[in-house]
């Protein structure tokens, strides 16, 4: 789950890593006001920042500067609507602009082959970092946390002179060992930091000071993990997810949108990609991958088949059930009242097996579903029919 760069900052902030105040605003007066507040604490501008979970927002224009209230006001109802890489921005961030001495790149994020995070540091910060990997793939350094005793100090310290950042030592120890943190702290997959950045401030004496500030942070978290940390699916931005998306989430169910015609409906992840697999053996592709879980009841079966038929391009369905902790027969129920309330007529194959599918197999045959008794039959028979309304579709 991506989640906001303000909400990205708070987490950042709650494991006391340092990061420029900031207030977000819906409307150009919310900016106004929050623009007021900077002002009147010495800042000369203010920068206005599209909150919408895309790269890009500078040079589309979604970040800019303002050096007085009104003018924060014209920035923000300017940027407020825009459609950034087909997202809607509905808020922005406001804060004092910085005055960048240098940019650098900081990210703490899963690697998954090691089983251990992988800290990624660089200073060419400000960019894409993408491109510096495919340009400049030596100004990546890269260090690796312990499992168990996370980001250890000898190796913030040697991450930080690789970076270049000898003369701020202290503050990237603390910063990279935070990134550290923060991801075991809310199971995140990634928490980056581009640009982390050495500003120039006025002091407690008037006189210019230099210090390591996260001036920007981007943060996905694991779904999975959402359970343990109920305050965060507040974050959830809900133009980041497609309609079938949520209604899957929301449903309990597992769903991937593919390019096939073939939608497929399983329960169990493993059985899933065996009939996929079959699928594409047979010469079909699969519309989706969609597990339904163990235990599904008719209901969720029935909210499958919806978000399956909401998807114009599948032509054919095919639903291969093995009952073990899942009743056959509860299937087969919801089956029959999400093809009653379908508003298109597309050929269904069902195969079910397991716990009550001699049940599953009498209700079916009352409803008239075209059934298989083997999976390999069920993938021939879900081709052949997608194949024949090919057409029609």
């Amino acid at each position: 789950m991506k989640i906001q760069e303000a909400d990205a900052k708070s987490l950042l902030l709650a494991q006391s890593l340092p990061v420029p105040d900031w207030e977000v605003a819906h409307t150009a007066d919310g900016a106004r006001i929050a623009a007021e507040r900077f002002f009147a604490g010495g800042a000369e501008r203010v920068v206005i920042k599209a909150q919408v979970l895309v790269g890009g927002r500078g040079k589309a224009g979604g970040v800019k500067l303002a050096a007085s209230p009104d003018e924060a006001a014209q920035v923000a109802d300017a940027i407020l609507g825009m459609d950034i890489k087909g997202m809607t921005v509905r808020k922005v961030l406001v804060g004092a602009a910085a005055e960048i001495v240098k940019e650098f790149y900081l990210s703490a994020v899963l690697d998954r082959a090691e089983g251990r995070i992988l800290l990624m540091g660089s200073a060419e910060g400000g960019v894409e970092i993408e491109q510096v990997a495919l340009v400049h793939p030596e100004a990546i350094i890269r260090r690796h946390a312990d499992p168990l005793l996370g980001l250890l100090d000898y190796q913030a310290r040697d991450l930080a002179f690789a970076m270049g950042l000898g003369g701020h030592l202290k503050a990237a120890v603390a910063i990279a060992k935070g990134l550290v943190t923060t991801m075991r702290a809310y199971d995140a997959d990634l928490v980056e930091i581009n640009p982390l950045a050495i500003v120039r401030e006025a002091g407690p004496d008037g006189a210019p000071v230099e210090r390591l500030v996260c001036l920007d942070a981007k943060v996905t978290l694991d779904d999975s993990a959402l359970a343990r940390h109920p305050g965060l699916e507040a974050l959830r931005d809900p133009d980041d997810e497609a309609p079938e998306d949520r209604e899957a989430r929301e449903a309990g169910l597992t769903f991937i949108k593919l390019d096939g015609t073939i939608g497929c409906m399983v329960n169990g992840a493993g059985l899933a990609m065996t009939t996929m697999d079959l699928v594409k053996r047979a010469g079909g592709e699969p519309a989706n991958f969609l597990d339904i879980g163990g235990g599904a009841r008719a209901d969720k079966v029935a909210a499958a088949m919806r978000i399956i038929l909401d998807d114009r391009k599948v032509n054919a369905i095919l639903v291969n059930i093995f009952g073990g902790i899942t009743r056959g027969d509860e299937v087969a129920r919801g089956l029959i009242e999400a093809r009653a309330q379908q508003t298109r007529d597309v050929p269904m194959i069902v195969r079910i097996v397991g716990t009550n599918a001699a049940e599953a197999a009498v209700l079916l045959e009352q409803a008239r579903f075209q059934t298989a008794a083997s999976l390999d039959e069920a993938a021939a028979k879900a081709v052949e029919a997608s194949r024949g309304t090919g057409a029609a579709a």
